[in-house]
């Protein structure tokens, strides 16, 4: 081979390699805790998007929750988040722990219901929230939504979170081997239905979940923060010893990127996750509530993503 030619070959392979990594996408996806459903789910999701979108490599990230994810998205970097409604809104409109930090977001989809569960076990003296009074609780890690919305229902339904418990800050898997070996009382916590480490605590032996009724502060939460919060069950049958339906507050799910994010990589992430929803079923069923027909701007405080609504109307579904 001539020297000419060598070298012609040598720039289109470099040509080649360049363009190459100019396709490839390395997509970070903000979870949260390893006991909670947005870790199991993001790996799913992770899962799908690298092996059905070309030249994209997805990983699940561990995260503290909601308010590090959006963080992590407001980052600029190539992150797309799990995050709850209340907590991106604060996000969107730079308020409570983003103030004078707005994030650009927009919405890829919605996602699934999250149910507010506030847990005791019996013995510990908790069968309404009143009796959370003088008790020590856990509400959420710091970074998540949970801390978020654990307070507003505090605050709903007439308590202090500061002068009447003695407050810890623990992720739902932290909070359940603190309850377990009597370091608290009780905990909140918002998660999808199952969340894996309530399981395990009714699951316990010699131990009988106490599932704290709240769906009556649902209307002050609302009052207060807007629309965001919808009375809900937690059916019985849902954790082991549960005597009733868990009569409580609901809030949506989303998945969110930053505005900057491009259409077309909007656009596949969307439309992935849908074409292999039953793949992501696989890993934790709350997936079985990615539903086209909950597509709906009043579902999400925040816009659409333009190539998100661009796979919607393919689809036949009106968002706004």
């Amino acid at each position: 081979m001539s020297l000419s030619i060598s070298r012609l070959v040598g720039t289109t392979l470099a040509g080649l390699a360049l363009a190459f990594a100019a396709d490839a996408q390395n997509i970070s996806i903000a979870t949260g805790g390893t006991g909670g459903v947005y870790y199991p789910m993001g790996g799913g999701v992770a899962a799908v998007l690298s092996k059905h979108v070309p030249g994209m490599q997805a990983t699940a990230e561990v995260t503290g929750g909601s308010v590090d994810n959006l963080k992590l998205v407001g980052s600029g970097k190539p992150y797309v988040g799990f995050t709850m409604t209340d907590a991106a809104q604060d996000a969107f409109r730079g308020e409570d722990k983003f103030k004078g930090n707005k994030v650009a977001l927009k919405t890829l989809m919605i996602l699934y219901p999250n149910r507010m569960h506030v847990v005791s076990v019996e013995g510990r003296g908790v069968a309404k929230m009143s009796d959370l009074k003088g008790k020590r609780v856990s509400t959420g890690s710091p970074g998540s939504a949970t801390e978020v919305m654990a307070f507003r229902l505090i605050e709903a339904a007439g308590l202090d979170k500061d002068a009447d418990m003695k407050r810890e800050r623990l992720g739902v898997a932290e909070s359940v081997n603190a309850i377990k070996d009597g370091k608290i009382d009780a905990f909140f916590w918002v998660g999808g239905l199952p969340t894996a480490s309530v399981t395990d605590l009714a699951n316990t032996p010699n131990t009988k979940l106490k599932m704290i009724d709240h769906a009556d502060a649902v209307a002050a939460m609302n009052k207060k923060y807007g629309n965001l919060y919808i009375q809900d069950v937690i059916p019985k049958d849902t954790y082991k010893g549960m005597d009733a339906d868990n009569h409580q507050a609901t809030v949506m799910n989303i998945l969110v990127a930053h505005e900057s994010m491009d259409d077309k990589t909007a656009y596949n992430i969307v439309k992935t996750i849908f074409d292999r929803k039953d793949d992501i079923v696989a890993v934790h069923k709350e997936a079985l509530n990615f539903k086209l027909e909950s597509q709906k701007a009043s579902a999400s405080p925040i816009p659409f993503h333009p190539g998100a609504l661009k796979y919607f109307a393919e689809k036949g579904v009106k968002v706004n």
